[in-house]
């Protein structure tokens, strides 16, 4: 079963290039199969690279509904599932006090008194979806317990309601930092992607179209002291998040060239730990940018 979104390669690239998504061949091919095989798709790589844009992106140009779920330590099946109203469920039983248990039972384990979370919501749209399931390396490795049903047959079992088969698959996307190892059962079920910092030529054109009044040779300057900054043995590099972010504040500035102080000034947009500021202003060769 597939989602059907895309017609070709070309397709892909062409139509996430018109939301602002500008995606490598790697990108747009993995997309396009994970469309047409009807397969989650795996998506690693730094924070800030864009693996949540390229949910949003294919809900965009696809005209889906964007469901997501977004992981943490902590989360469980009531998040990430279903759950009962149990509010709702001691109403009805005060309210049915002379009905046997047996009939009341049977009535608050029903739809009505079920909560859908985002996994139950995604599986049970007829309408055309994408599910996000962001940064699931965050997660406890329990949560991948819950995925393997959703992922592997695209159902979910309620046992008091039964299996929930989804009518329409949803196009699904997991993302991860690789801040933790996810287990082989669900990578098996899952296309992958590595997404990394993009190439000199790539950014250049990426900071272009987010921000379109920098001009030319300041978008190149930007992207090449980024780079420089990547280069360097940091606690954080700076994202292409953050490479946009610095764009908007040059714009906002006025400013015409990176001189030195405009980018001591304005360091604190891309880099977000004082050593790595007074790292950075120190062996920066503004020059050779």
């Amino acid at each position: 079963m597939t989602t059907g979104y895309f017609s070709s390669v070309d397709d892909v690239a062409e139509r996430l290039a018109a939301t602002g998504y500008l995606a490598s061949p790697a990108v747009a091919t993995t997309v396009f199969l994970a469309d047409r095989l009807g397969k989650p798709l795996l998506v690693e790589g730094p924070a800030g690279v864009g693996k949540t844009e390229l949910a949003k992106a294919v809900a965009e140009v696809a005209g889906a509904r964007l469901v997501r779920l977004q992981c943490y330590e902590g989360v469980d099946e009531s998040r990430a599932l279903y759950e009962w109203n149990h509010a709702k469920q001691l109403l009805r039983i005060t309210a049915g006090r002379d009905e046997s248990w047996d009939e009341t039972r049977t009535d608050i384990f029903s739809e009505e008194f079920l909560l859908p979370r985002p996994l139950l919501t995604a599986i049970r749209s007829a309408e055309p979806t994408v599910l996000l399931v962001d940064e699931m390396d965050k997660a406890d490795i329990e949560v991948e317990g819950l995925l393997l049903e959703v992922l592997g047959d695209f159902q979910i079992t309620v046992p008091e309601l039964g299996t929930i088969t989804a009518t329409r698959r949803p196009f699904v996307v997991l993302t991860s930092n690789a801040d933790r190892e996810l287990s082989e059962a669900l990578r098996r079920r899952c296309l992958f992607l590595h997404i990394d910092f993009p190439e000199e030529e790539l950014e250049r054109r990426i900071v272009a179209t987010k921000v379109p009044g920098l001009g030319a040779a300041l978008t190149t300057s930007v992207v090449r002291v980024v780079g420089a900054l990547r280069a360097m043995d940091l606690r954080k590099a700076p994202s292409v998040a953050e490479t946009i972010d610095w764009a908007r504040t040059l714009l906002a500035l006025g400013a015409d060239t990176l001189d030195e102080t405009v980018v001591r000034d304005s360091l604190g947009v891309i880099l977000k730990h004082r050593d790595d500021i007074q790292k950075a202003a120190a062996k920066l060769e503004l020059d050779a940018v």
